[in-house]
């Protein structure tokens, strides 16, 4: 695929919160995630912001922002984003431990993987297991 490096991931969610800041403690503190960058407007809202786990990443803003995206997402509902991580119930504890909603506990899944679900504050539901599309075996 021309323009992206090897090993560089080519697809990034990306989710607008109405507390963007308040979503990336719960990505970090709660779920794991790594900030590599938050860029704030004049008014203190998240223009844009990445958080890394492994070698993925995902984009986040603030709600009700101008721009041709925002405009496109003002009603846009809750997303879902799948997480590769390798200890599943260590991270399942760590985000129940911080009281991230849990709407499914680590579960062995017919497929091979272990996974389980959590919801944030704005209703986007989150999942981590070991299952990686794509890879081998």
């Amino acid at each position: 695929m021309a323009g992206a490096a090897k090993d560089v991931p080519t697809i990034y969610p990306t989710v607008l919160y109405d507390d963007a800041k308040a979503a990336i403690r719960t990505l970090t503190e709660g779920l794991g995630f790594t900030e590599e960058a938050v860029y704030e407007g004049e008014d203190g809202s998240v223009v844009h912001a990445e958080l890394s786990c492994g070698n993925g990443r995902v984009m986040l803003g603030s709600k009700g922002r101008d721009g041709a995206f925002a405009r496109a997402m003002a009603g846009a509902g809750p997303a879902g984003v799948y997480v590769v991580v390798d200890e599943v119930d260590e991270h399942f504890a760590r985000a129940r431990d911080f009281g991230v909603e849990i709407l499914m506990e680590p579960t062995d899944q017919d497929y091979g993987s272990r996974d389980y679900m959590a919801r944030d504050a704005e209703g986007n539901v989150w999942s981590f297991g070991t299952y990686a599309p794509g890879s081998a075996g």
